[in-house]
């Protein structure tokens, strides 16, 4: 015969109750809801730790809210990363933040630097200030979340790597670290401008810069882009 089986799991026991269908009259059905209600008070309280996107956190315990200690919302990496990958001959690096200075941008002939979801540095002051350090820079607002729309982000970034290639300069593309979004913006330049498939452009970018990770919503996006 048919039986319905139930389980309630407490702090400490689990137990099962089966009966069959024919059982389950009013009375029944009424003191199976009692035996919820009883199980309700051995519950055990939980809290919740929410994380909100500018690194602020709260927990919720008891009906209660609790600030937490903020976190920032990226790893923070203190080992410096000052050298660019030249994804395109004499025209195309990627890199982090660390590669926005002067001496770098004077070695690699830099005359364009487009930041990714973080504002350009400002160039270390250590290095005296000349006239071949004058740098054009973009900022483009871009979220390293899965969700963020990486055809929004390529049609400003896009435009602005072309006019840096039409005046014969040197774009720099950056962000905090240079693993998740401005190589996904490099990986789209190649697919949409220089006609690569999405595992030649990715590949192109890995072997020269071999720590880039896009996240998973930004993978995802660009190997649809070729379909």
């Amino acid at each position: 015969r048919p039986l319905l089986d139930c389980t309630f799991a407490g702090s400490s026991t689990i137990r099962t109750i089966c009966c069959s269908s024919r059982e389950l009259r009013p009375s029944t059905s009424m003191s199976f809801l009692e035996q919820l209600r009883n199980r309700k008070a051995d519950l055990q309280r939980t809290e919740t730790l929410v994380t909100y996107l500018d690194g602020s956190r709260k927990i919720f315990r008891h009906g209660l809210e609790i600030d937490a200690p903020p976190r920032l919302g990226f790893i923070v990496d203190t080992s410096p990363d000052q050298v660019p990958a030249c994804i395109v001959r004499d025209f195309l690096y990627l890199g982090s933040q660390d590669c926005v200075r002067r001496s770098v941008i004077r070695k690699y002939g830099v005359t364009h630097v487009l930041s990714v979801g973080i504002e350009m540095p400002p160039l270390d002051e250590d290095d005296e200030a000349d006239e071949d350090c004058k740098i054009e820079g973009k900022f483009i607002d871009c979220l390293d979340l899965p969700e963020t729309r990486l055809d929004d982000v390529l049609v400003v970034s896009n435009a602005f790597i072309d006019s840096c290639r039409k005046e014969g300069g040197r774009v720099l593309v950056h962000c905090n670290a240079g693993v998740s979004r401005s190589p996904s913006i490099v990986i789209g330049y190649l697919m949409q401008r220089c006609d690569q498939s999405f595992l030649q452009a990715f590949g192109t970018v890995k072997t020269k810069r071999p720590c880039v990770q896009p996240n998973a919503g930004f993978f995802q996006q660009l190997k649809q882009m070729q379909t």
